[in-house]
């Protein structure tokens, strides 16, 4: 038995729907997914915020510029750049490993905060989101970060 549908019929079908429309961006409702899955997806999707801020600050802390922390926790520097300016990269496993061992913070919670693996502790996450609301910086720029900055928009409104 074959069905065919003509293009009356369709267009009919689609007037009796009336506004329901399909978006980019919408969740399909999959019964095999839970609220904990979906929770569990966005966690992984938000921690990469905190992840980046923290390594920033623990940077800052330090007194070390990008390419010495690079240099010293043996990670690449493109990739430590991405971490620090890029809330959807997602970090290497080693380089994750490395940075843990580099700050001697626990490496299995930093993976977590990294989004490399599932948070098994909520309160980890609640307070990680905490903790990059309250990082924002709002100070002024020091000397050194002006004077890069005017270097860089030297460099960048060259034109050839």
């Amino acid at each position: 038995m074959k069905i065919e549908f003509s293009k009356e019929w369709c267009m009919r079908m689609a007037r009796m729907e009336g506004d329901a429309t399909i978006a980019a961006g919408t969740y399909a409702l999959d019964p095999v997914f839970t609220q904990e899955q979906r929770y569990k997806e966005l966690v992984i999707e938000d921690s990469n915020v905190v992840f980046g801020r923290f390594i920033k600050l623990m940077r800052r802390r330090r007194g070390i510029t990008t390419e010495k922390l690079a240099e010293d926790a043996d990670v690449d520097l493109a990739e430590l750049v991405e971490i620090e300016d890029d809330a959807r990269f997602k970090p290497e496993q080693r380089t994750v490993y490395q940075l843990a061992n580099y700050f001697d913070v626990p490496m299995r919670n930093l993976m977590q905060i990294a989004g490399l693996t599932v948070p098994k502790n909520s309160r980890l996450f609640d307070e990680a989101i905490r903790f990059a609301a309250r990082s924002e910086p709002v100070a002024q720029l020091t000397p050194e970060e002006q004077a890069a900055l005017e270097a860089f928009v030297v460099i960048l409104s060259e034109e050839k």
